[in-house]
């Protein structure tokens, strides 16, 4: 593993640390996920199984430490996995079909709503800790984030592509080749 790329993925993690703890929350406690972003956009940068599972470890962790929704930390450690795998999945089947920022956008919006409904499941009906409903739940908190995370990496995708392009931190081959 090139150490280069794990400094950057941990700058990823924190970024979305910083990013998840300030929003304040939306409904019962819950707060958009920023982190998701950040760990989509790792995926993307890095696409290689390796990192994908470091960096949705490291997420999964940070995000049980930030959570503020009973249950939250179990939900989040066995969330950010199952998301990234499905977001690194994603990814290999419409990379070379889609240009960068659509494909980032789809990926990070589908993987938001597959994240929020993993999160969701878990805390409502294994650990049946809220009282509230699944639908409720997605449509105040879910949604408005997979919008907030998508409105976030079409701004922060090209400059961090670039940013990795000018800096040699991984072979440029195949950043240039899913640019935009």
């Amino acid at each position: 593993m090139n150490t280069r790329i794990l400094v950057m993925l941990s700058l990823f993690v924190g970024i979305g640390a910083v990013l998840h703890a300030i929003l304040p929350p939306f409904f019962l406690g819950m707060r958009p996920d920023m982190m998701l972003a950040m760990m989509f956009l790792g995926i993307v940068l890095f696409p290689k199984l390796p990192y994908v599972l470091i960096l949705s470890l490291a997420t999964g962790f940070i995000s049980a430490l930030t959570t503020t929704v009973p249950g939250g930390q179990i939900a989040n450690l066995i969330d950010k996995p199952i998301t990234a795998l499905f977001a690194f999945g994603l990814f290999l089947l419409i990379r070379n079909t889609m240009n960068g920022k659509f494909a980032v956008s789809v990926i990070t919006g589908i993987g938001t709503l597959v994240s929020g409904t993993v999160f969701l499941s878990i805390v409502l009906f294994v650990i049946g800790l809220m009282n509230a409903s699944f639908g409720v739940l997605f449509a105040t908190v879910v949604l408005p984030t997979a919008g907030l995370n998508v409105a976030l990496m079409l701004i922060i995708y090209p400059v961090a592509s670039k940013i990795i392009k000018r800096s040699r931190i991984v072979q440029t081959s195949t950043i240039q080749r899913y640019s935009a």
